[in-house]
């Protein structure tokens, strides 16, 4: 415990941290008028766990009902709160040059995802159930960042507008785009294809790895009678053939790893037609190349790397891109993941039921983890547009806004969350 304490008197400045051991013995940090948030240790080889690795022992010790928070807080107050006090203090564990360069490394060698391996880290997070899914995500399973031009909407009308975002930048424009193929790498569902091919009667071929999103996606097709058109295909992006007039890359690129990044965008550039557009969603680093930390490689991603703009650009640059436009998107994960939360600890009996309480409390950590690191971190989300011939772009971006609002305005987003809410 004095190894913990140590490191909490440093952490700990704003807000109050009540820490009770497993022998009952109270701990105290931070500031003594502040409402305190207390958590408990259930045994005594809890704090050694934390605080030997306090990035992965802490979501352990939480897996594991070895550290639990008091009501009326829960693990997400717990995490905005320690992680807002890191920002402060500079870090929550200090790492050696030794022990950095080793975690560089493993990093590095974890994302090397040739075919086979990176087939299983797919399935690794995406092959549980879709019941579960369903549970946390809109109705059309978007599961990656949505866009709240306003932090009031709900976020299925965030998801909606979205897909339209994208749609815009992909300058499909009506009546032009039917004909059109668009290739969509790591195509989740299938809400985008399908919302594409309904706006602008494109042909669209969505490709993943991971098996039962693909049966999902190709049963939405044949039951909304567009399957002659919307394709999806169980395949590595590296195997798609053919040409194409736009390529989306919707959280997608997170999986590739650094390494690979050269051969990802050499690929696409040579199945991209050339007046054709590509549009990378991806969260990306405000700051230079990182690593993957370890408990999210080992519980949740395994291979998987944020990218740093500047290995984006330079990746492009090299395999004969030009890029188009850039647009920053700041805060709108950490409203996306404060709403998957929500929606996953209010569906607790569920997943437990589906899966056991470890899984249940791996999930809570993952996604207010991850609401961190938008709010306090150093994630964001990054749109690269990228082109192989300039002209393939109008003068200004301000098509971009213009089609964007005629397409919002087409879709109200459903609130069926607002009667299953009532219902609950």
């Amino acid at each position: 415990m004095w190894l913990l304490d140590q490191m909490l008197k440093r952490l700990i400045r704003k807000g109050r941290l009540v820490l009770i051991d497993h022998d009952g013995r109270e701990y105290a940090y931070g500031q003594p008028e502040a409402p305190p948030l207390t958590i408990r240790l259930t045994d005594k080889g809890a704090a050694m766990h934390i605080a030997k690795d306090p990035r992965v022992g802490a979501g352990e010790a939480y897996m594991d009902g070895r550290l639990v928070v008091e009501p009326p807080h829960d693990i997400r107050d717990f995490i905005l709160l320690a992680m807002d006090n890191a920002k402060s203090s500079g870090g929550i564990d200090r790492k050696g040059p030794l022990r950095k360069a080793a975690e560089v490394l493993v990093s590095r060698v974890d994302q090397i995802n040739e075919r086979a391996r990176a087939s299983k880290n797919v399935v690794h997070h995406y092959d549980l159930t879709r019941q579960f899914y369903e549970l946390f995500l809109d109705e059309d399973r978007q599961y990656t960042m949505a866009y709240f031009r306003d932090p009031a909407n709900s976020l299925e009308r965030a998801q909606v507008d979205k897909k339209a975002l994208i749609a815009a930048k992909l300058r499909l424009e009506p009546g032009r785009a039917e004909g059109m193929r668009v290739l969509d790498i790591g195509c989740g569902w299938g809400g985008l294809a399908l919302y594409l091919n309904r706006h602008f009667g494109c042909e669209v071929l969505g490709v993943s790895l991971a098996p039962d999103q693909i049966r999902f996606a190709q049963e939405r097709a044949e039951a909304a009678g567009v399957a002659d058109k919307v394709k999806f295909q169980l395949i590595d992006y590296r195997d798609v053939e053919g040409q194409f007039d736009r390529i989306t890359s919707v959280g997608m690129i997170e999986h590739v790893g650094a390494p690979n990044f050269g051969e990802y965008f050499a690929k696409t550039n040579d199945l991209l037609d050339p007046d054709g557009i590509m549009l990378t969603h991806t969260i990306g680093r405000t700051g230079p190349p990182g690593t993957t930390d370890k408990w999210t490689r080992k519980y949740i991603f395994p291979g998987g790397y944020i990218p740093a703009m500047s290995e984006l650009v330079a990746a492009l640059e090299k395999t004969g891109w030009e890029v188009g436009d850039v647009e920053v998107l700041r805060y709108h994960y950490a409203y996306t993941l404060a709403e998957w939360y929500r929606r996953t600890t209010m569906h607790r009996d569920e997943i437990v039921a589906l899966y056991d309480e470890r899984l249940f409390r791996m999930w809570q950590f993952y996604l207010a983890g991850a609401e961190q690191s938008f709010r306090h971190g150093g994630m964001v989300n990054f749109h690269v547009q990228s082109v192989k011939r300039r002209s393939a772009l109008p003068m200004t971006r301000d098509y971009m806004q213009q089609e964007w609002a005629r397409l919002a305005a087409l879709d109200e987003a459903p609130e069926w969350h607002l009667e299953r809410k009532a219902a609950e």
